[in-house]
């Protein structure tokens, strides 16, 4: 692995990449699914056959982490273990078991005229994604684009880069063993900022689309300077709204559980909103629970009358992404006070109501505008394995083509098929 280029050299580099890309591109979108799932089986046995050598790689970057002091979140995300593992590879052959997308027609009509019109799936093209920490996004990334029929240009970051590219070679044996271009996914091989700003800039033209997976800065970056479409979430503030129909002892364990099962994931409660109504009896159970589970309160001034052991919140509180074992509490005026405070602070990511009040519910999921909304189950759901999508590249939070988890379907567009016999148009 390269980590100091000149700066033309990276220039050069990044083009070559991009151009390599290219050219996977084609026969990569025409390749059988039977082809693709060869692939990717092989791809899930590679992980487990090299799994000492990624935890080898792995303790490399914790220990690299460690010393350049990133925080517990960050190291959560780097870690891999033999679970770890073994979930990539499981995803991975999730992924393999989906349908495949490419060539799938999608709706179909005649005309008047006699011509049958198809919509019909295809892959999107060159796909870049560009992470931070989570090695697993080499795999999860990978196997979606190729399922998808696209080939990916992969950026991850320099914290996690020796697990990524222990992950990346089972990925180019899994291709190499099917018959597919191994180019069609590339680790790109320095760590330096100027290959971000090669791919921001599209390589040429050789790239389609850009992916960003990471931290506020990483996503910022991408959205202000990239020169072609991007699918990304700024950042993950989640909501999680008790209503005073909801049942106390599904609230306290739905909300610790979107908050602490892993507090450094972007579907990880920010924010618990509770009803008025059933402040007093609610909230002392569901904060005694997060307290217990070693969470931080932070809370309006009417929480802290009914729990003073909490922080005083501050503004900056309700639009803080903590990815921490911290979560800021409000009270609100029932359905309407939740969504006119979601309204005001959220991200559009995900947000929960817990209620079993039927209208209350369908009136959080027809005005809350957020990629994801739940009821009645944990925020940390927002995931496209959990989705049934095998795994995800990401979570879309804005409003064009793809929304939500970003999964196999996500990764194509479409084209249409005309059929006629003769017709010509008067």
């Amino acid at each position: 692995m390269l980590n100091k280029h000149e700066a033309g050299d990276t220039v050069a580099l990044m083009a070559e990449v991009g151009r390599k890309a290219r050219s996977a591109a084609r026969p990569l979108a025409i390749a059988s699914a039977e082809r693709k799932h060869a692939a990717l089986i092989a791809m899930a046995d590679a992980l487990l056959r090299n799994q000492d050598a990624i935890l080898q790689a792995n303790a490399l970057d914790m220990a690299n982490g460690e010393e350049a002091g990133l925080s517990p979140a960050m190291m959560d995300r780097l870690k891999l273990n033999p679970d770890r593992i073994r979930a990539m590879a499981n995803g991975i052959r999730a992924i393999a078991d989906l349908r495949d997308p490419v060539g799938e027609v999608i709706a179909e009509w005649d005309r008047p005229n006699g011509l049958h019109i198809e919509r019909v799936r295809t892959p999107l093209g060159v796909v870049g994604v560009i992470f931070e920490s989570r090695p697993n996004v080499t795999a999860d990334a990978g196997a979606l684009c190729l399922k998808a029929g696209n080939a990916a240009i992969l950026r991850g970051g320099s914290d996690s880069i020796n697990s990524s590219s222990a992950i990346h070679a089972c990925i180019a044996e899994g291709l190499k063993a099917a018959g597919l271009p191994e180019d069609a996914i590339q680790l790109v091989p320095v760590t330096d900022r100027a290959a971000v700003g090669e791919m921001l800039k599209g390589l040429g033209g050789n790239l389609d689309v850009i992916i960003p997976r990471g931290g506020r800065s990483l996503v910022e970056r991408v959205q202000n300077e990239a020169r072609v479409p991007v699918f990304a979430h700024l950042e993950g503030l989640c909501h999680i709204y008790v209503d005073k129909s909801a049942k106390l002892d599904m609230a306290v364990s739905v909300v610790v559980n979107a908050k602490m099962r892993r507090t450094g994931i972007c579907g990880a409660a920010e924010t618990l909103l509770v009803d008025r109504a059933v402040a007093g009896t609610f909230l002392p159970p569901i904060l005694n629970a997060l307290a217990a589970a070693g969470c931080e309160i932070r809370a309006s001034a009417d929480v802290l009358k009914l729990y003073p052991d909490a922080v005083p919140a501050v503004e900056s509180d309700w639009r803080t992404e903590y990815l921490d074992s911290i979560i800021s509490v409000a009270i609100v005026d029932g359905i309407d006070g939740a969504i006119q405070h979601i309204e005001t602070y959220s991200s559009h990511h995900t947000e929960a109501i817990i209620a079993e009040d039927a209208k209350a519910v369908e009136r959080f999921f027809n005005e809350v505008d957020s990629a994801i909304l739940l009821h009645n189950a944990s925020t940390q759901f927002a995931d496209g394995g959990e989705f049934g999508m095998g795994a995800e590249i990401g979570i879309a939070t804005g409003r064009m083509h793809a929304r939500g988890p970003v999964g196999v379907e996500q990764l194509t567009s479409f084209k249409y098929r005309v059929r006629g016999n003769g017709q010509v148009r008067p």
